[in-house]
């Protein structure tokens, strides 16, 4: 059985930086929007904190934290592998948890190669 390719990953930066997270919130969720306030950063939240849209997208896990993506960008960028990571600083809005650490959650973004999307896992959408 041929192994199914991630549409994410996280940097060892991001990874500390949740593991920190964790310790304080417990179980976390991340979710990207498509603009507005908080522009189109991830946003860090705990588990149950924010409720994504009809038909948003989670695109995978991050140490066992669902990662959603709105529905209009997920058809935007679905042709891209998501690496969370962080940077020092305030993102626009401050609600993701890591702003009081003086962190913000970016993502880089590569596009697949055409072998790649043909093999993606599944994503998983909101009712």
């Amino acid at each position: 059985m041929e192994t199914k390719i991630s549409r994410l990953s996280a940097t060892e930066a991001a990874l500390d930086v949740i593991f920190e997270l964790e310790k304080k919130y417990g179980d976390l969720m991340f979710y990207q929007a498509g603009g507005c306030c908080e522009g189109t950063q991830p946003q860090c939240f705990e588990k149950g904190g924010f409720f994504p849209r009809m038909n948003d997208a989670m695109i995978g896990t991050i140490h066992d934290h669902e990662f959603w993506i709105d529905r209009d960008l997920f058809e935007y960028w679905k042709y891209s592998h998501f690496t969370l990571d962080v940077t020092d600083g305030f993102g626009p809005g401050g609600f993701s948890l890591e702003t009081p650490l003086g962190k913000t959650f970016k993502v880089h973004y590569r596009l697949f190669t055409p072998e790649e999307y043909e093999n993606l896992e599944p994503v998983q959408r909101s009712e």
